[in-house]
């Protein structure tokens, strides 16, 4: 197993270049299963979970230990902008072999300096509430694609609670806001139709606002509220008590956020392809350290790979822990489904593979996310020969006979990964960056052709070239 460290900012696992394959820039030949799997993994911890943490840890009362925290491309940059706020952060031994854990002690926030957001939702969503409370300019500014993403409800928020923001009118990075040291607080409205990352970053910072906030969601909807939830737990543990009296409407107190000694779930997301694989090739796969209770939307696919015919059992294993195993039998069908959120790209996969029609419902926000994933969707499967129709929220998806060819991450972690699951069953899938995958899950590539398949990692993977 390889161990990621990010030393700096600029640090990629795969190099500037991509994925390398026989010495030269080139896409990745994502593996096929040859027979029946046999697989047991672990799995480096949550983004959601590290990052909001990582939040909180920066503006508590005393110092945090975060154990078995995840290291990939969003971390690194929510480490690098939150000590550019000032907060010390520090490495220190662990058990995970995926990276250290980290130490985060608070210290009086301040601006002066600029943040980069790559392509991190959280990042850019996250840190502005929580750089309104330093003293000084902060400018935000992202990757190319992020400056696609909407922003516009962040810049507002901020706004509507007295922080002055200069974004020229976009509505988008890059922007910048000017901070007084404090923001008062109080009750804001505002519409989060687009992420539920807009009520998380604000609520993850309420506490700390003079008046504490009271935030109401005015718009169409509300994606991904399972986020959300994670959100309040977070700070529940922390000793900060939010109040959902009635849909859409949180009222977080003001109050000290308490530093505390905390263990990171792994990415139950990230583990979404691992398991699903077993549908698509057969045999059983377990991954380790699942826990029997969470907040993370990725623990659904349980239910969704038992609906789509695989069987799924659950052993525990102490301290909240246990393993749970998938296993194929057969039988790959198509589903309805309404709310998918991030794991649309996983069963939009195993859909394209399976029998029958597929119906996702509920994700137009993914319009907003790393890509447009629902046209990213539509134009990869339908290019390897699927039948793929885009709605106004979502996708329905027609199984048909699919053929090798390139598939298109467009710079996203979870494009990529679905990729790979195609190429399980499907000869000749070429996945154009699987190096994306290390905005959330560096290993990857090792983990897919490794852990999964049993095979040597050198071919099919760029950890041997660090």
């Amino acid at each position: 197993m390889h161990v990621f460290k990010y030393s700096g900012p600029e640090f990629n696992p795969f190099g500037d270049e991509g994925l390398i394959v026989g010495g030269e820039p080139g896409p990745w030949p994502a593996p096929v299963a040859t027979g029946p799997l046999s697989a047991r993994l672990a799995l480096p911890g949550s983004k959601s979970l590290t990052n909001r943490e990582l939040v909180l840890s920066a503006i508590a009362i005393g110092p945090s230990t975060l154990r078995a925290p995840l290291h990939s491309r969003d971390t690194a940059l929510m480490i690098q902008a939150l000590r550019a706020l000032g907060t010390s952060i520090v490495e220190l031994p662990g058990v995970s072999p995926f990276g250290p854990d980290l130490l985060i002690t608070p210290r009086e926030l301040s601006g002066g300096t600029s943040i980069d957001c790559g392509l991190a939702g959280t990042v850019m969503r996250f840190l502005p509430p929580i750089a309104a409370l330093a003293l000084g300019p902060v400018a935000f500014d992202g990757d190319a694609s992020a400056r696609k993403r909407p922003m516009r409800t962040t810049i507002d928020s901020l706004r509507a609670l007295g922080v002055d923001v200069n974004d020229d009118g976009r509505g988008k990075l890059p922007f910048s806001l000017y901070a007084t040291g404090s923001v008062a607080g109080g009750e804001i409205e505002i519409d989060a139709s687009a992420s539920s990352q807009f009520v998380s970053g604000l609520l993850l910072a309420g506490a700390r606002f003079t008046n504490g906030l009271t935030l109401r969601h005015i718009g169409d909807g509300l994606p991904s509220l399972a986020h959300i939830d994670m959100t309040i737990a977070t700070l529940a543990r922390r000793g900060v008590m939010v109040q959902n009296p009635e849909a859409g409407v949180w009222i977080v107190p003001p109050g000290a956020i308490a530093g505390i000694d905390i263990a990171i779930e792994p990415d139950l997301s990230n583990a979404g392809p691992f398991l699903g694989a077993a549908l698509v090739a057969g045999g059983s796969v377990t991954v380790t350290g699942w826990p029997a209770d969470t907040t993370q939307v990725g623990a659904e696919m349980a239910t969704i790979l038992t609906d789509m015919g695989g069987e799924v059992s659950f052993v525990e294993a102490g301290d909240g822990l246990g393993e749970l195993t998938v296993t194929g039998t057969g039988t790959l069908r198509g589903i309805r489904l309404d709310n998918a959120s991030e794991l649309a790209p996983t069963i939009a996969a195993l859909a394209a593979l399976a029998e029958g029609e597929t119906v996702l419902t509920g994700i137009a926000h993914l319009r907003g996310h790393e890509t447009d994933r629902l046209a990213a969707l539509v134009a990869e499967i339908t290019a390897l020969g699927g039948d793929v129709t885009e709605t106004d929220d979502g996708l329905i998806i027609r199984p048909r006979p699919l053929h090798g060819g390139l598939w298109h991450s467009y710079e996203d972690h979870r494009m990529a990964t679905a990729g790979a699951i195609i190429g399980l069953a499907v000869d000749g899938v070429l996945v154009d960056d699987i190096a994306t995958t290390a905005k959330t899950l560096p290993q990857f590539p090792e983990l897919w052709a490794g852990s999964l398949l049993g095979r040597s990692a050198r071919s099919t993977s760029a950890l041997d070239l660090i």
